[in-house]
């Protein structure tokens, strides 16, 4: 018996097996050594870049907040500790936090990022909105400004760090996106997102601006040229198990180290689909995964790879905290796409960006929400509410085929359907 969770409470699935077509799931592989093992392993291969460092030199490591779980508390000892062996002081080594637009962290967090060097070197929450701390490194191609953090734009030895996960615009998470959006300025933050939408009012999404693919991919293109305009030294990359524990980790040259990294994790978080299913059941894998509908917007938009055009998806994500930012549900005041497109184009938001995708969605597909947020604000946004997993399927059941086929996912933000016609 499978069971999908949402929130704390757990529902057995209650459609018949012989209408599923799969349960969608990351492959299965077993890590080839500890965290700290892999950690070292993948630094190991970095000697050469490690030993141009020299004693006096400034070293700035960049690493992602407390949102976005790296492995951090792992890798930055060892990092720290490679450094001492080579000759750079305490006094000289600077952890950055890229916090994009995200808030200031908290003491604790930063403890819980940085580990037990915290009380060894310096420990700074890069600021989006401070002038001061900002440097203009010039424009991308497509006009994108460039502007970073004055601290990681003028050290002497610059290491990129963080996750490499599925991204839904940007392909990829990791490697440049620690430098945009994550220590540049709001401005540049939110030109390299705009990048996403097709420069002709009414025309939508880029179609390469999508999960999974780097290929022609605009954001991308946007984090690639901002990165180079400060490349760093070295990247330390991670990929993370759905248990939030390291499971490989890359390390070397920018780019080919990034590039190597997003390989290994769509071959290991990719299942591959023969055929779209007319029902998708899918859950963001219970608390805290389902915290708010920004986060469960994840599932949402990987589990729609599976979907037939007009099936219905039964999406459990409780949102015990709401919508996860005070003027997200506001975007849905536009009763179209179209129109929310339009608005988003005059005035751009991230969240307003989440918003269009949700909508987006909702007109394409039928969905039906296992949530806890009010059914009237549900409808408001193209969904159908629902209070349990039974009150789901009550809905959606009459609305399919008599010969229906189902998808069943576990955990929808560790699994990314891949079409591909038999």
């Amino acid at each position: 018996m499978l069971d999908l969770k949402c929130g704390d409470q757990t529902y057995p699935l209650q459609i018949s097996a012989d209408r599923v077509l799969s349960v969608l799931r990351p492959r299965p592989f077993i890590p080839q050594g500890t965290p700290s093992q892999l950690i070292e392993k993948a630094i190991n291969g970095c000697e050469q870049t490690l030993s141009a460092f020299r004693p006096g030199e400034k070293v700035v490591i960049v690493t992602s907040d407390v949102t976005r779980p790296t492995g951090s508390e792992v890798y930055l000892p060892l990092l720290v500790s490679l450094l001492s062996q080579a000759g750079i002081r305490d006094r000289d080594i600077e952890i950055v936090i890229a916090l994009g637009i995200h808030r200031k962290q908290t003491e604790a967090e930063q403890r819980k990022i940085v580990g037990s060097v915290y009380d060894r070197v310096k420990v700074s929450d890069h600021d989006c909105d401070d002038p001061g701390a900002l440097v203009y490194l010039g424009d991308t191609s497509r006009g994108v400004p460039v502007e970073i953090n004055r601290r990681v734009a003028e050290a002497d030895r610059l290491i990129l760090t963080g996750a490499i996960t599925f991204h839904y615009f940007a392909g990829f998470g990791g490697g440049r996106k620690s430098m945009l959006p994550g220590v540049s300025s709001r401005r540049s933050c939110m030109a390299s997102h705009f990048a996403l939408l097709n420069p002709e009012e009414g025309s939508g999404r880029h179609p390469k601006a999508v999960t999974g693919n780097l290929d022609g991919n605009p954001v991308h293109e946007a984090m690639l040229e901002a990165c180079g305009k400060r490349p760093p030294e070295l990247i330390l990359n991670t990929v993370l198990g759905p248990d939030k524990k390291i499971v490989a980790a890359f390390a070397g040259n920018w780019r080919d180290a990034h590039l190597a990294g997003c390989r290994f994790y769509a071959d290991a978080f990719s299942a591959q689909v023969d055929e779209l299913a007319d029902l998708v059941l899918v859950s963001c894998g219970g608390f805290p995964k389902d915290i708010n509908l920004i986060q469960a917007h994840k599932s949402m938009e990987y589990a729609s790879r599976a979907l037939k055009p007009g099936g219905i998806m039964v999406l459990l994500a409780e949102c015990r905290d709401g919508y996860g930012n005070a003027t997200f549900f506001n975007w849905f005041g536009y009763p179209t796409c179209g129109e929310l497109e339009s608005a988003l184009r005059k005035r751009y938001e991230i969240n307003g960006q989440t918003a269009w995708s949700v909508k987006e969605k909702a007109e394409r597909f039928r969905v039906v929400l296992v949530s806890r947020l009010p059914g009237e604000e549900v409808r408001t946004m193209g969904m159908t509410p629902a209070g349990t997993l039974e009150e789901a399927l009550g809905i959606a059941l009459p609305m399919l085929p008599e010969n229906y086929r189902a998808y069943v996912i576990l955990e929808g933000g560790n699994v990314l359907p891949v079409y591909r016609p038999a």
